[in-house]
Formats: structure tokens, sequence, C-alpha cells
């Protein structure tokens, strides 16, 4: 990987696409309008990208809808689809050191993530999907003797992807990799805060072979572009990952309009669960924290609520302070770095908020807080002897902040767990099987993890309980999610 002064060499080099990328070509907003994309790490204006308003929408769902009906891209074979696909994870994976550079910038992550795991799960998203083609199969029902009937999966049409800045390009191909490889044609709408990969994102589709209006980037903010997609009728199905309250709103949109499949993955206030009988307390305070501070706790699955047994209480959390000091913020380009800027002075003011008042309703501030002078930056930082009652236990911070919550045996452990109104994700440390099988069955999330956090692949599916959202992204379940099923029924003569 580049070093800082190669990393700063490149950007300074860097020719920044800001347009939206609508039916095969790169566009400026009709209106003419711009938004200010700033660095976070250091607060300058990078450049200004397309504000996309419903005007741009209706174009590009135009587009995206004649490219279905006309078949360009949903009635080519699962063979042909499958090498499209393939080539645009290669084109990803070609441009990563640009693309990786683009995130950082946008989001102030540090460099060696975007590089390292962001730009490679988005090109393996791809690929994982491609291969994934031609391996899922239909279905025939058990019939009388003169019927056949079968099910069948056909493109559900028009997919509107609307995905969030914590994890730009990734998450997009959560969506992507299953909506294009059933056949559809896909919108990407992302956050105004993050566009820079989804716009760059354009020309590599168009290199791979994706046919124009198959897949395009509209810009701008939520509550333009992205509600001009939700009211949109010729719109068939929403892809959504970020707050409960917008996933709230995009049902509505949905009802008030065509009825539209809307699936959600949003909030999370996750339970990490240690109890007595772990018999590895460093290992466990270890992925405590980086499951907790991790891009800068800017994660839904967040390990957030630190349940631990009291007559470990403050051992473990004195393990887990010394394994937060590996995640002091730095410059997101210095390759060191562990952990960058929050996405703006906005959230880091709402985060060192909700710090203070954490500490208002009785918590005790063992490490962290401000980190002073530019940029959005804010320490690791660890709220001991919370009680699952405060709104810092209730709410989601979606910044670098552990609530550590006591608790006296399993079943206090279990209740505290499910006291919440999300159900994202959840782990438990303990070397005990029975206790181990009898706790994540009773654990109300997508997501259980056991003697380690938020491990996985692409094979598993990902979403959550409750409030935090439906439908599931990765695995075959999620091509499911962008398909019709249909039922065909014969009456064969004797």
């Amino acid at each position: 990987m580049k070093t800082r002064e190669q990393w700063i060499e490149l950007k300074n080099n860097l020719n920044i696409e800001n347009r939206a990328y609508i039916n095969g070509e790169y566009s400026s907003a009709m209106g003419g309008d711009t938004l200010d994309v700033i660095n976070p790490a250091t607060n300058e204006t990078i450049t200004q990208i397309a504000r996309c308003q419903s005007e741009d929408v209706d174009l590009a769902v135009k587009c995206a809808r004649q490219a279905f009906q006309q078949g360009l891209w949903s009635n080519r074979s699962p063979a042909q689809r499958k090498a499209v696909l393939n080539q645009f994870a290669n084109l990803i994976e070609s441009h990563r050191e640009e693309l990786a550079l683009l995130e950082t910038l946008d989001t102030g992550k540090p460099i060696a993530h975007s590089f390292s795991t962001d730009i490679p799960g988005a090109a393996n998203t791809l690929r994982w999907y491609a291969e994934a083609i031609d391996k899922v199969y239909g279905e025939v029902a058990p019939t009388e003797k003169d019927v056949h009937a079968f099910i069948s999966h056909q493109a559900i049409g028009v997919v509107a992807a609307i995905v969030p800045w914590n994890f730009p390009l990734w998450l997009a191909c959560w969506k992507l990799g299953p909506a294009l490889a059933a056949g559809n044609s896909v919108i990407l709408k992302p956050s105004e805060k993050s566009s820079l990969t989804a716009i760059y994102l354009g020309q590599l589709a168009s290199q791979a072979g994706l046919p124009n209006g198959v897949f395009q980037v509209v810009t701008g903010f939520g509550h333009e572009a992205g509600d001009a997609l939700a009211k949109h009728q010729d719109v068939d199905c929403i892809a959504f990952t970020g707050s409960t309250r917008i996933a709230g709103q995009l049902m509505i949109s949905a009802g008030e309009s065509n009825l539209k499949r809307v699936f959600a993955e949003a909030g999370g206030k996750n339970a990490n669960i240690v109890f007595e009988d772990c018999d590895d307390l460093d290992r466990a305070a270890a992925e405590t924290a980086a499951g907790c501070f991790y891009n800068q706790g800017e994660v839904c699955v967040a390990a957030t609520r630190l349940l631990v047994h009291e007559s470990i209480k403050d051992r473990f959390v004195d393990k887990v302070i010394s394994a937060a000091q590996a995640f002091m913020p730095k410059d997101p380009l210095d390759t060191e770095s562990s952990m960058g800027a929050l996405i703006d002075q906005e959230h880091k003011a709402k985060v060192l908020d909700y710090i203070a008042l954490g500490q208002a309703e009785g918590a005790v501030l063992r490490c962290g807080g401000d980190v002073t002078g530019v940029g959005a930056f804010v320490e690791p930082t660890i709220l001991d002897n919370v009680d699952n009652k405060m709104r810092v236990a209730q709410e989601e911070i979606f910044g670098p902040v552990l609530c550590v919550i006591p608790f006296k045996d399993e079943a206090q452990a279990i209740a505290i767990a499910n006291d919440s109104k999300y159900g994202l994700g959840a782990a438990l440390w303990s070397s005990n099987i029975n206790r181990v099988h009898r706790v994540a069955k009773q654990l109300e999330a997508g997501s259980v993890w056991v003697n380690n956090y938020n491990e996985g692949d692409m094979t598993v599916p990902f979403g959550g309980f409750k409030m935090s959202g439906n439908g599931r992204d990765k695995s075959l379940h999620a091509i499911e999610k962008f398909t019709e099923t249909k039922t065909t029924w014969i009456r064969l003569h004797p």
C-alpha cells in the first residue's frame, strides 16, 4: 500500500467526477444546482456534486424502465450476466487505489480500511453474486397426476438502491450484486455526504458492459432525490440501508404510491454479552473494542452495549480501556491510522452531546471524548455503570461510544439484551456450550455471534429483527427480494 505522502500525491493529481450518471452518460442536474463535498478530516471542500431532484429522477427511471422492457439486461443468459458482473468486479479491483482514496476523502475513514477492506469487499460482493447467477433454481410443485406446476423467479423491474455514508461502496454493492444478478435495472442513490465512489462506478459499469439505463447514479439530498424515488410510480422496489426513521418514511411513501417493495436495513443498539465463564478475556476485550470503535463507531451493528457479569466487570473494563488505545484518531491518510474522522461536524456535535448526556444520567466516563482542532474527530469513549433505561443505552449514537452495563445472572443478561426496540446483532462470550445454545436461541437479533464479534462472509444473510428492519442483505436470500415469484399451473390433457 502507498505511503501517506504517496496518497497525498495521488489526491493532488486526482480528477474527481462529480456529476450524476444517467443512461450511460455523466450529466449535471437539470436545475444546475450542486452540493459541496467536505473532507471531514480537514474541513476542506473537495468538489461539488450534482443536486438531482424529481426531474432528474424521472429521467433515470424512464431510462431504467426502457432498458428493462427491452430486455437489454434481463433477457441475457445467466452466463452472459455473470461475465459482465465479473468484469465489473475486476474493474473495481483495478481502480482500487482511486476508489479507496475517494472513500477516505469523502467519509474520513482510515485509508488502510478503505484500501484493504471496503473496496475489496465491494468487488468480492459483485463477484459472489456473479457466480451465484446460474446456481439458483426454480421448483416443481408436488401436484396431481395431470398437472405440471412450477415456481419461477423473475426480475422485479426497476430497483432504487438508497445507501448510507458509513460504507458507501461496499453497502451499495450489497444491493447492486443481487439486484443486477437477478436481471433488474438499478438506480443507485448514495448519501449526499458520500457520493464520490458511487459516481465513479458509472464509468466502470459502462466499461464492464452493462447496457445504458441498467445502472445509474442519482446524487443529491435524501429528501429530494431519495423522496422522488420512493414516491415514483414506476419504481418497483427500494433497497435501503440507513436510519429507522427514514426506513419508516420510505414505507409510507411506498404505501402512498404503488405499494413498491421496501427492504430496509435500519438501526441497531447491539448487545455484546461477556459471561464470567469466558475463557479468553483478553481476546474478548480486543474484539469488544474493535466491535465498538471500528469505522469510528459508525456501524449499524457496532457492539455499543457491553453487558458484562458483575464479578468480572471492573477487571474486564480495564482490559477494554487498554484495547481502545489502539483506536486513537489519526489523519485518515496515515497508513497507521485505525480511526479517522466522523462523517461531519454536525454528527460530531451529536456524538459529544450523547457523551455529556450519559454523564448527566449517571454514567461514569472512563476514557475518551472530544478531540480539539480541525476535523470531526472523537476519541474512543467508554461510559461505565450505565443503566439500560438511559437514553445512551436505548438510542443509536452511531459513534465511538461504548456503554458498559453490569448484570447478575444469565436471565438478567438476556432481559437487558432484548430490552431494545432494535434487533440487528448480538454476541455472547462463554465456554459453556449449554449456555451458548440457551442464550443464542433467546436473543432477539438477526445475527448472533458466539466467542467473536461480527464475523461472517457472503454465505450468510444479514439483517435484523424488530425496528432494525426487514429483508436480508448478503447470501442467496438477498436475490429473492429482487424478484417476483411466479406460479405456472399447466393442466395436461390425458
